[in-house]
């Protein structure tokens, strides 16, 4: 779907689908060499794809949930065991095939920096390929990542099944109020005291829903049920109408997605219905009720939105794209651990475009490294980085990498091999020459997504000129191990550099070092993104890189749509239209430029693109909020992975959709050059619908296994005219009740969402005293409206499987305060007449003498008429009275009469109303019209052409008189001249 056209989407995200082989189960060694076992074990998968569990040869069974799996590896990339005797151990026997093929490797995280590896060896390198792919399929499978309410319970279910229940594991799991569990247990006619342990068989699943009915009692969808029925079931018509006008979406085109049919609801309610007999008689009952609301009809994304929807043959330009800063960083800026499994990791999760700090080696074998200059963070090796790169690139997405290089090194033998690195790993996917098509010229565009599938792009100093002696002379290729200095980007003698690695001696490290550093760091930072020009940036004086080291030509021939240059201003960026060239901005000069002229910046990112990174203080790698920089259209705001706080996770939220691509397409005003757009606006935005978002939070189920109070938290992020935060809190749950707290309060109205496209919902549940228990964050074009569950994440975005909010959502396009009842009364006139109808009845009740004075006089009025049709003449032979043959004339009663001349009436006011509200907002559109500088040229431009025209009709006219005047003589001459021949005849 790599070209996805608008319209009604074709779906190709499916459900997890485990092949026999992984269900049946094979034969595999686990090893481990820290422990030095070797164990045989027999690897499943469970029928719905949810957990990887392998027994061992004492029956004893291990469970590992599949949404924790990251990565599955085999062949090169795998762990092979180091000791003699472990090898000795696993290469015996009947295996067929080099070790290093016949291994698996799973690798598993609760984040991107804490990573474990289970290791396994197949008999057959087939058997290894088949198991590796498969479960990365399933692993990295959306739909299991965003799971609809019954299949949760039913996961929860399957870990139960694995062994003998026992009773502390279902407090463990459950609830720690032991009394609410054994209270269940015994409803279900189930062991409830400690150390019972209940048998498989009696588990059935028709016992496990007893059990969470008795457990989690839920009053509120009795009183939803309640409403739409009388009589405690609900009908066929009745329950179309509750999804036609509670879970339907208003805003889908009913052409392309109409309404349902009550033949459509018999047959969906066929799968949910256990008793068959009811539904024959069109009878809906409670239990049919609720497990329709939690299948996976109901969840608050449509799969649509997560599968790759999206059009992907815009320009680059014109697509958010998943970004990372200091992508080796495992910690803190100052002294963390660089790892060359983060950017493994960090593309594994969808990201697009990483960060590479390429630095000068210092060891015998010249090799460049990758470091973060100036501090105490450790290095790794560049070759090994680029081959993890070509490793994982497109095992989530097949859409194009960036790498942006910031190349300190000053060695031409070193850049020599970052070059061959990069084209013999990388091969054919390093795209290097620009093409066909796309060539680097002023106004043309970037090439699309879509024609880039599959490429790598090098971000990268790139020299126009060719190197002269000065150029040598800054990039000296002497030998790295003439330095005695350890540390290779403090290595330096001169300038600011010395008095960084004058601060890093062990004795003068300090607090206030630090901080002096961090803001010369920082101040550098913003100098280089002010400085920094095509030719490199600035040398100390022995020749070691201070800045950006100038680019040898194998580096620079690598470059092409993604160069980095010096920004001067959006005007001369506009003028030059070379859409390849690409500024970098520290996050506070992105601020300023956005405070100060947004619309030229959402301009300029139309057609180039611009990197956002966070500023050097940020020492914990901490992030900016990243919202502030899409709504200006920035399509690189990288961010620092290794800390998941709420500004990375609101990123991993947004890329989650469009299939992780790692691209989200920007909102067509933001694409098109005749559109203009202020990311200040508290206007509405020209072609785009504002929304009217109502969030009712009801209750919660299984929030925390704890005893404690809980609540619930709801707000929004978007355009600042958008941003709430924290709009909603809820009371905190009473008596400690976690289970199934109800809060059923009045809900919160985002009443004008400007650009529903670019805001996002945030719905965060919370224990008593404040800890964090999970969130969800949901785009609002995306979002359903209806009654949903909304299942939770933790911190680390990972899927909490039983807490959950149920919510009801009412989304719909926003309408001003002053048109709300007209719009009302065009979309439902008969039920606003209704309305009023019932209203003049209340009122009438308080003047009930004047109303029967008004009928006395109404009746005599009707005698009168009546009177009055019987003395009348008779017209064409009819009595006036009288209707069509065979047919008896009505008698009209005086209420009858009254009542329908008060509909009359009413309708008319209506319809009066309407009128007067649409001629004054035809008039508001107009004086609106008036005041624009289009319509004025418009006008203008009209007015000439009008003078125009009048111009060439009185010429045209005078032409035509003329002309009339001169044929008149003519005639009159000739009508002489006969005349006067016919005489002399005569």
């Amino acid at each position: 779907m790599a070209s996805a056209q608008p319209g009604v989407h074709a779906l190709k995200l499916q459900p997890p689908s485990v092949s026999h082989t992984l269900r049946n189960g094979s034969n595999f060694i686990k090893w481990d060499e820290d422990l030095s076992t070797v164990t045989p074990v027999t690897l499943h998968v469970d029928p719905h794809g949810f957990y990887l569990y392998w027994t061992d040869q004492n029956k004893e069974t291990e469970l590992l949930d599949l949404t924790l799996v990251k990565d599955v590896r085999t062949g090169r990339s795998t762990k092979t065991p180091k000791e003699a005797k472990l090898r000795e151990l696993l290469d015996v026997g009947n295996l067929v095939g080099r070790l290093e093929n016949r291994m698996v490797t799973v690798v598993t995280a609760s984040d991107l920096v804490n990573v474990n590896q289970l290791n396994f060896i197949a008999s057959q390198e087939d058997e290894a390929k088949v198991w590796c792919e498969e479960l990365f399929s399933l692993s990295s499978n959306l739909l299991s990542h965003n799971l609809n309410r019954d299949h949760a319970l039913l996961k929860v279910e399957l870990i139960m099944l694995c062994d003998f229940i026992v009773y502390c594991s279902i407090v463990r799991l459950f609830s720690s109020d032991r009394k609410r569990v054994e209270n269940a247990l015994e409803n279900c006619r189930l062991p409830y005291s400690r150390g019972d342990s209940i048998k498989l068989e009696d588990f059935t699943l028709e016992v496990y829903r007893s059990f969470l009915d008795f457990l989690c009692p839920r009053t509120e969808l009795n009183n939803i049920f309640k409403q739409g029925g009388d009589d405690g079931t609900l009908s066929v018509d009745q329950m179309t109408e509750f999804i036609n006008n509670k879970q339907r979406d208003p805003r889908l085109n009913e052409i392309l997605y109409p309404p349902l049919r009550p033949v459509q609801t018999n047959a969906l309610m066929e799968r949910y219905q256990h008793d068959q007999a009811q539904l024959k008689h069109g009878v809906i009952s409670l239990q049919a009720f609720s497990t329709y609301l939690s299948s996976e009809e109901n969840g608050v994304i449509p799969p649509e939105k997560l599968d790759q929807s999206e059009d992907m043959s815009f320009p680059l330009s014109h697509y958010f794209i998943n970004s990372s800063h200091n992508t080796y960083l495992t910690a803190g800026q100052l002294a963390g651990s660089s790892s060359v499994e983060m950017y493994r990791q960090v593309l594994l999760a969808g990201c697009r475009c990483v960060e590479l700090d390429v630095w000068k080696g210092r060891t015998a074998e010249e090799e460049p490294v990758i470091t973060h200059g100036f501090t105490m963070t450790s290095e790794i090796c560049f070759k090994e980085v680029i081959e993890a790169i070509a490793e994982c690139a497109f095992k989530t997405s097949p859409f194009p990498v960036i790498l942006s290089f910031e190349n300190h090194v000053d060695s031409l033998k070193q850049q020599a091999k970052m070059a061959e690195y990069c084209q013999s790993i990388f091969g054919e996917a390093l795209l290097i020459d620009p093409l066909d098509k796309y060539p680097l010229e002023s106004g043309v565009p970037l090439p699309s997504p879509q024609e880039l599938m599959g490429k790598i792009l090098i971000k990268n100093k790139k020299s126009h000129k060719p190197s002269n002696n000065t150029d040598t002379k800054r990039l000296t290729d002497q030998p790295a191990n003439q330095s005695n200095d350890p540390v290779s980007p403090s290595n330096n003698t001169g300038g600011k550099t010395q008095r960084h690695k004058d601060f890093f001696q062990p004795e003068m490290c300090s607090a206030t070092c630090l901080t002096l550093i961090l803001t010369e760091m920082e101040a550098e930072s913003e100098e280089d993104d002010d400085d920094e020009d095509d030719d490199g940036k600035k040398v100390s004086g022995d020749g070691s890189a201070e800045r950006e080291a100038v680019a040898t030509e194998e580096m620079s021939t690598l470059v092409n749509y993604v160069q980095p240059t010096k920004f001067n201003s959006f005007e001369a960026s506009k003028k030059a239209a070379r859409c390849y060239h690409m500024s970098s901005f520290v996050e506070t000069k992105a601020l300023e430029h956005l405070t100060k002229s947004p619309v030229e910046f959402v301009e300029y990112n139309k057609s180039q693109l611009s990197r956002i990174y966070p500023k050097g203080t940020r020492v914990d790698s901490s992030n900016f909020m990243p919202q502030l920089f899409w709504n200006a259209g920035c399509q690189l705001v990288a961010l620092n992975y290794q800390t998941i706080d709420l500004s990375t996770q609101l990123n991993l939220f947004m890329f989650e959709y469009n299939g992780r691509s790692g691209y989200r397409l920007k909102p067509e005003f933001m694409r098109r050059p005749d559109k203009h757009f202020d990311p200040f606006t508290e206007n509405t935005v020209d072609g785009i619908v504002a929304n009217t978002l109502s969030v009712k939070v009801i209750s919660g189920q299984f929030l925390t296994e704890r005893r404690v109070g809980v609540y619930v938290e709801v707000e929004m992020f978007g355009l600042p005219a958008d941003t709430r935060r924290k709009a909603l809190k809820t009371k905190t749950s009473q008596n400690n009740n976690a289970i199934n707290p109800v809060w059923d309060e009045e809900p919160i109205v985002f009443k004008k969402v400007i650009l529903p496209t670019l805001a996002s919902l945030r719905i965060a549940a919370f224990e008593e005293g404040g800890k964090f228990i999970g969130h969800r964050i949901i785009p609002v074009s995306a979002i359903r409206p209806g009654y949903r569950y909304i299942g939770l994440r933790n911190e680390k975005n990972q899927s909490l499987i039983l807490p959950a909010v149920f919510v009801y959502i009412v989304v719909k396009d926003y309408v001003p305060d002053t048109f709300a009842d007209v719009i009302e009364a065009l979309s439902n006139p008969i039920r606003y007449v209704n309305l009023l109808e019932q209203r003049s009845k209340q009122l009438a009740a308080l003047t009930l003498d004047d109303v029967e004075e008004d009928t006395q006089t109404e009746a005599d009025t009707c005698a009168e008429r009546k009177n009055d049709l019987k003395s009348a003449p008779l017209e064409n032979g009819l009595s006036p009275a009288s209707g069509p043959a065979g047919h008896t004339p009505i008698a009209t009663t005086p209420k009858a009469s009254a009542a329908n001349q008060q509909v009359a009436t009413t309708v008319f006011d209506v319809n009066l109303r309407c009128f007067h509200i649409i001629t004054l907002e035809i008039a508001l559109v107009l004086t609106n019209l008036q005041q624009s500088k289009v319509y004025q040229k418009d006008q203008r431009r009209q007015f000439k052409e009008l003078k125009e025209l009048v111009r060439r009709h009185q010429k045209k006219t005078s032409e035509l008189l003329r002309d009339f005047n001169n044929k008149y003589k003519k005639m009159a001459r000739q009508c002489s001249k006969s005349r006067y021949t016919h005489i002399r005849c005569n």
